[in-house]
């Protein structure tokens, strides 16, 4: 299976990710940006956009870091056929928002930053390490 179809296969594997009713799903840095080559699948609104190859090794660098546990790829949409698009990264750390922005560069920086899932929203299941919390970085 070539790299499309196995992260389609991947990202609906609880259901279509338009669908309200499912839970967003929740994706590795190398189930999301290993095969994408989709500018504009994650940090859409930034000018000049990053490269997907661009994110992927700043994310990377950063969950090398002493706090951070992992980072989650959150898959908020998947209506254009080449890619899932995310506009929110979670990063799993004992660090608080403040700090995790500050690890991003300039060139990458989310429109926000806040600690804790929106308990409005359903997601994939993950187990929270102990002392660690999630942290979204959002692109709006």
């Amino acid at each position: 299976m070539n790299n499309l179809g196995t992260i389609t296969e991947r990202v609906n594997r609880n259901g279509h990710p338009d669908d309200p009713n499912t839970p967003f799903p929740l994706l590795t840095l190398e189930e999301f940006f290993e095969g994408n080559s989709v500018d504009g699948s994650i940090c859409c609104n930034l000018v000049p956009c990053p490269s997907p190859k661009d994110v992927y090794e700043v994310l990377k660098n950063v969950r090398e870091r002493e706090e951070v546990a992992d980072i989650l790829v959150q898959i908020t949409a998947f209506d254009d056929p080449d890619w899932p698009f995310s506009d929110t990264i979670w990063v799993i750390t004992s660090a608080d928002s403040s700090t995790v922005l500050s690890w991003l560069p300039g060139n990458i920086e989310p429109d926000e930053c806040w600690e804790g899932w929106i308990e409005s929203q359903a997601y994939e299941e993950y187990e929270m390490p102990e002392g660690k919390q999630p942290v979204a970085c959002w692109w709006d």
